[in-house]
This record gives C-alpha cells, sequence and structure tokens, in this order.
C-alpha cells in the first residue's frame, strides 16, 4: 500500500527528529527508525488500528516514544495526517482530515516505500 505525509505531518516528524537528537545522540535516530516501524505496520493493515472518528481517522502509537500517527486511507492510499504528542488535543490536527483538495505532500522526506 502506498502512503503520503501531509506537509504539516512531515514538517512535526522532521522536527521532532531533530530536538530529539539535541536531548540525547542517537534519540532522534531510534525516533526516526520507531516511526519507519510504525508506518509500515500502518501499510501491512491500515485496518488493524483503532478508528478515533467517523469519518475513518485511525491512530496508532509509537513504540516506545509518547506520539501517535494519525492517519486514514483514502483509495488504498496511507494518507498521514499528524505525528501528535499523546497529550496533544486533537483540535491542532482535526482539521487537515477536513481538506478535500488533494495537497502537495512534502517531497524532501522519504521513508522507505510501504509493500
Amino acid at each position: 500500500m502506498k502512503y503520503a505525509l501531509h506537509p504539516e505531518a512531515a514538517l512535526e516528524h522532521e522536527d521532532q527528529v531533530a530536538y530529539d537528537e539535541t536531548r540525547s545522540a542517537g534519540l532522534g535516530r531510534r525516533y526516526h527508525a520507531a516511526f519507519l516501524s510504525t508506518l509500515l505496520r500502518i501499510c501491512d493493515g491500515p485496518h488493524r488500528f483503532k478508528t478515533i472518528d467517523p469519518a475513518g481517522i485511525r491512530r496508532v502509537s509509537l513504540r516506545g516514544f509518547p506520539f501517535a500517527v494519525i492517519f486514514r486511507e483514502v483509495e488504498g492510499v496511507v494518507r498521514v495526517l499528524a505525528i501528535a504528542p499523546h497529550r496533544k488535543r486533537p483540535s491542532s490536527w482535526m482539521p487537515r482530515s477536513n481538506r478535500r483538495k488533494k495537497q502537495r505532500h512534502r517531497v524532501g522526506f522519504s521513508p522507505p516505500a510501504c509493500r
């Protein structure tokens, strides 16, 4: 299954990697690895994860980090809407799920393709 990161989700991820790396050498790399592992799990079976919204928005926690990947599957593509801290309110990312237009996705960040 293919995936696409919302531009703001890509920025959240990149910012978190950079921040974690400043806190402790290698922490950003471990966060990134946890994100990639979670993304691959999502692509292998997006419907396995808990639905948190009637629009089909789902949530899965990053193993070992207090973050969740917020996504939905649309027409065979996993659309990552946010990488949200567990304590952050949904109001910060919910507007992203309401956009009906096709959005341009950030090109600079490219995790490995899902199978």
